[in-house]
């Protein structure tokens, strides 16, 4: 008996298990996350600096309009002109023409300026330059005296320009000779300084240089010497 119960309460075999293998997949990087949120943000980057370039245009523009507004409103108000210039006489010394030898001659050059401005006072400031030509050859050279010039002023100024051992060719030497005997002697002054406006109590920066260049006739190469005829021209040089 106590076999048969033994036999009916013994063990069953255990059921064999069937594992099916699950696919497993990686979690997506973040940059391919949120794929639509990263083209957003690029979009939004380009907006941006798109919006940035065409505010910058913007102001660029509005600044020149009021830039030339500016200048317009300041041209009708002033109506600014240039100065006249002409030389008042010239004396010529220590041009010895009778050897080949080196000249150094001292001409003294008086010139009138004219400012028929009525709101602009001109400064006429210091690293000028004077030079005096008989054809390509430099006689001599120096520098205008920095003075201020108010409105409606007419002013003359004397330049002393030297020379400094100057040798003349043969043939420049002639010719020159030749135009002292004819009492017309053909001389190039040309004249560069930098200028400055004064409008009411403002004072600009330096707007350009001054230029003035003057073909000019004399009769004779002395201190007495006499303008037969000038052609001049002049004007502002932007630098």
């Amino acid at each position: 008996m106590a076999e048969s119960q033994n036999t009916s309460f013994s063990r069953r075999p255990a059921l064999a298990s069937n594992t099916v293998p699950l696919p497993v997949y990686g979690y997506p990087s973040p940059a391919n996350a949120f794929p639509y949120a990263n083209n957003n943000q690029r979009k939004n980057s380009w907006c941006g600096r798109c919006c940035c370039l065409w505010w910058f245009i913007g102001i660029i523009l509005t600044l020149a309009v009021l830039f030339v507004i500016a200048v317009v409103a300041f041209c009708l108000i002033t109506r600014p002109e240039l100065p006249y210039f002409a030389i008042d006489s010239i004396a010529v010394n220590g041009m010895n023409l009778t050897s080949s030898s080196v000249i150094s001659p001292a001409v003294d050059v008086f010139i009138r300026a004219d400012n028929g401005n009525n709101k602009i006072g001109i400064y006429y400031e210091k690293h000028s330059t004077a030079e005096i030509f008989y054809r390509d050859v430099c006689l001599c050279n120096g520098a205008l005296p920095a003075f201020y010039q108010p409105t409606n002023n007419v002013t003359v100024f004397q330049t002393v320009l030297k020379g400094n051992g100057t040798k003349l060719a043969e043939r420049d030497r002639r010719a020159l000779v030749n135009a002292v005997a004819k009492w017309s002697v053909p001389l190039t002054l040309k004249m560069r300084a930098p200028v400055k406006v004064k409008v009411g109590l403002v004072r600009t920066w330096k707007i350009g240089d001054f230029v003035f260049d003057c073909d000019v006739i004399v009769d004779q190469l002395t201190a007495q010497a006499k303008i037969v005829d000038t052609d001049c021209s002049y004007g502002l040089h932007h630098s």
